[in-house]
């Protein structure tokens, strides 16, 4: 698997409790968000599907 930087802003506070929970459960930041991100559904793509996709989410 070829690994990928991902860059995230988020308050220093955030951040200090994600690195507490990891902590907490004898994990890394990396592992604790990779697994977050497995929880996912998976969504297919009717590639014959004539709705765009969104270029960036709603607010």
């Amino acid at each position: 698997m070829k690994s990928t930087r991902l860059n995230v802003r988020m308050s220093e506070r955030r951040l200090n409790k994600l690195r507490q929970w990891a902590a907490s459960k004898d994990k890394t930041v990396t592992q604790i968000v990779e697994d977050w991100i497995d929880r996912l559904p998976n969504t297919e793509i009717d590639k014959n599907s004539t709705t765009p996709l969104p270029v960036k989410p709603a607010v």
